[in-house]
C-alpha cells in the first residue's frame, strides 16, 4: 500500500501547511534530502487546543502529550505533500526531531514523541523507521507543547 493509500486508510485528512512565523522557510529541498521545518501541534483551525499548549508534566500530561506529537507529525506530513506533490514520492523518513516543552523533572520524553514516530511509520511503514532525537525543552513558540522536524529520502 502506498503512503497516499494508508494516509487515507487510517482516515487522516492533511491540513493546509502551516506558513513560517518567523525568518525562515517551511521546508528545504537539496538534492534527494527534503528537510521539514518544526512544526507546532496547529489544529485545522491554525491554531493550538488549550490540551497541547504548556509544559509536559505541569500543563499538559501524556495522553494529550503524545496526540500534539501526532499532530506535530501530521502539519509534517502537510508540508512533505506540499513541497513534493505527494507522499508517495518519499522513499523513507531519515530522522525526526521532537522537542518538548517540559517541567524540569518530566522525563517522559521519549514516550511522548512516540505520538510522531507511531504515525510516520503508521503512513510510511519500514521506509518510516527513523533515526530521532527528542529533546526537553523550557519553551517552544505558541506555547505549544510539543515541535517536530523531519528529514525524508524522496525521489
Amino acid at each position: 500500500m502506498t503512503p497516499e493509500k494508508r494516509l487515507k486508510a487510517l482516515g487522516i485528512t492533511l491540513p493546509s501547511p502551516a506558513l513560517a512565523i518567523a525568518n525562515y522557510v517551511p521546508f528545504v529541498r537539496t538534492g534527494d534530502l527534503l528537510v521539514i521545518s518544526g512544526q507546532l501541534a496547529l489544529g485545522p483551525d491554525g491554531k493550538i487546543s488549550d490540551g497541547h499548549k504548556g509544559k509536559l508534566g505541569v500543563d499538559v500530561f501524556n495522553e494529550a502529550g503524545q496526540e500534539a506529537a501526532r499532530i506535530c507529525a501530521i502539519n509534517v506530513l502537510a508540508q512533505a505533500r506540499f513541497a513534493l506533490g505527494s507522499l508517495d514520492r518519499v522513499k523513507r523518513c531519515v530522522r525526526l526531531g521532537g522537542f518538548i516543552a517540559s517541567a524540569p523533572d518530566f522525563v517522559a520524553l521519549a514516550a511522548i514523541m512516540n505520538g510522531a514516530s507511531d504515525l510516520v511509520v503508521a503512513v510510511f511503514g519500514e521506509q518510516g523507521r527513523h533515526a530521532r532525537t527528542t529533546v526537553g525543552v523550557s519553551s517552544l513558540p505558541l506555547d505549544s507543547a510539543v515541535e517536530v522536524e523531519a528529514m525524508f529520502e524522496v525521489d
